[in-house]
């Protein structure tokens, strides 16, 4: 039996594309929604009489409203991972003023779901709740390399998008970075994603021992260069320590236990 209330799902459709893509207006929100223009403006109405769309300008379009930042607050303050890389990320961003960030892989993309950002004029902007395809970047080829099979072969099949000349969008190349990546246990990218930016990632282990993150470091390329091995000792470190508040174990013989 299905108990899915049709107007409670179009309602939370809605919501979602306006989280994803503010100041679209009422036309595109019932085109990609699948919806009616009327139907769309009572479900938009009644997110707005309850403080999770608001309108603004004319013509009107549609953005977050308080109570959904407060839902997006109170979800994040429960989601232990959110909440053990926050220190982690701190002493990074303290050590080297650079920005800092946490991936998770989410089906064949990977998004934010913490960072910290750099003060420095010249630097790698991030952006919780951005996403990236499966391949390009150091958190990308890192989450790929410690994904099931599948997804594996998944990504090694589909036709992927070359950022840049270093994007590793060819099957050869691909599969020669993930071998890099697990023999490793880290993975660098020098202008994969945009020309003249950097970024090196580590992984963070739960109380199994998989890979649930990748916490990494991203600069200007002429950075990079001259400070990658004390980025990769600080990330290990706190990668470990964030890897230790989620259960992760290192036994003597290299086996992951609970605690």
């Amino acid at each position: 039996m299905d108990y899915t209330v049709a107007a409670v799902d179009e309602a939370l459709n809605l919501l979602f594309l306006v989280a994803q893509q503010p100041g679209l207006g009422l036309s595109e929100l019932a085109k990609r929604s699948g919806n009616t223009k009327a139907r769309s403006f009572r479900l938009l109405t009644t997110l707005e009489q309850r403080d999770m769309v608001r309108r603004r300008g004319d013509p009107a379009t549609y953005c977050l409203g308080f109570k959904a930042l407060h839902l997006g607050a109170a979800a994040t303050a429960q989601i232990d991972l959110v909440q053990v890389v926050q220190e982690p990320l701190q002493r990074l961003g303290a050590q080297f003023n650079e920005t800092c960030a946490v991936r998770i892989r989410d089906g064949l993309e990977t998004v934010c779901i913490a960072k910290w950002e750099s003060t420095q004029s010249l630097r790698v902007h991030g952006e919780v709740g951005r996403r990236r395809p499966l391949y390009a970047g150091a958190s990308s080829k890192l989450l790929l390399s410690a994904a099931p099979a599948d997804v594996v072969e998944t990504v090694m099949a589909m036709e992927r998008q070359r950022f840049t000349a270093a994007t590793p969008a060819t099957k050869t190349a691909l599969a020669q970075e993930l071998r890099k990546v697990r023999t490793q246990g880290y993975a660098l990218s020098i202008g994969e994603r945009a020309p003249d930016t950097a970024a090196i990632a580590v992984p963070v282990r739960d109380a199994s021992g998989q890979v649930v993150a990748a916490l990494s470091i991203s600069t200007p390329a002429s950075r990079m260069t001259e400070q990658v091995d004390a980025f990769l000792r600080a990330l290990q470190q706190q990668a470990q320590e964030a890897s230790r508040l989620l259960g992760y174990v290192q036994t003597p013989g290299g086996t992951a236990g609970g605690q």
